[in-house]
């Protein structure tokens, strides 16, 4: 068995007969801020929802260590599911909650913590993104950037092993886009966590991102995997180097 955190294997996605990619093998080392890129419509957030235990493969495997996921008992796959933080797109707070209680949700949820300890933690979670004072506000009194930042302390509440990050820097002006950049790779640190990145934005993906891999619409499956910067000067693959040149080769 790989000693890979996660490992997909002769994965294929499809919505009925339509398929999405096919023949998707690439492993994730732990530590790795792994992107996964390609143009618009090719199966980024797809294969995301098949990470994170949303959509089902239409064949293929996911192991995260040595757990088959897609073959596992649902009880083994929400334990499975509790090690994870996600980001999504849209930040999804709740709206009729404070920043605390939004972070406190899944510690009440799924630990055994009493209130006071609970709050504690989730102050100390929005310290760590740079909200603290925050605690009392609600998502819309705060900027775009800022709620970015409450959701990705949400995603940490529970310290997990991965976090995956679906188009985090979306919607965000340069500079705030480059500091939730250093803290996701900040956060990388402290929690010896594995990150999984779908996202367009080349700052990002330079800035961070260690290994990936491209999906390609028409051949619809990957036609390049490795470190991103390494990909841009040297992939064989013009379609590649395009995109990661901004076209200007």
């Amino acid at each position: 068995m790989s000693s890979a955190h996660i490992r997909v294997a002769d994965l294929t996605m499809a919505y009925g007969e339509f398929v999405i990619q096919r023949d998707l093998n690439f492993t994730i080392e732990r530590s790795d801020v792994f992107i996964i890129m390609g143009g618009s419509g090719c199966g980024k957030s797809t294969l995301l929802k098949h990470l994170i235990g949303l959509k089902s493969p239409e064949k293929g495997e996911i192991w995260f260590d040595d757990i088959n996921f897609w073959k596992a008992p649902p009880q083994e796959q929400e334990m499975l599911k509790r090690r994870f933080g996600v980001l999504f797109q849209s930040g999804a707070l709740w709206s009729s909650m404070t920043l605390q209680e939004n972070i406190a949700l899944p510690l009440s949820e799924y630990t055994d913590l009493g209130k006071r300890e609970v709050n504690e933690i989730a102050s100390l979670k929005l310290a760590l993104v740079g909200l603290a004072g925050f605690e009392r506000f609600y998502p819309a009194e705060i900027s775009g950037g800022m709620r970015k930042r409450a959701s990705l302390a949400r995603a940490i509440a529970l310290d997990p092993e991965v976090l995956f990050f679906d188009e985090p820097s979306a919607g965000l002006d340069p500079i705030s886009s480059r500091r939730l950049d250093e803290l996701i790779l900040e956060i990388r640190d402290s929690l010896g966590a594995t990150i999984v990145v779908v996202t367009h934005e080349l700052a990002s993906i330079f800035a961070i991102g260690n290994n990936s891999v491209f999906l390609d619409n028409e051949s619809r499956t990957i036609i390049a995997q490795g470190d991103p910067k390494m990909l841009r000067d040297k992939s064989e693959n013009i379609k590649v180097r395009t995109f990661l040149n901004r076209g200007k080769i």
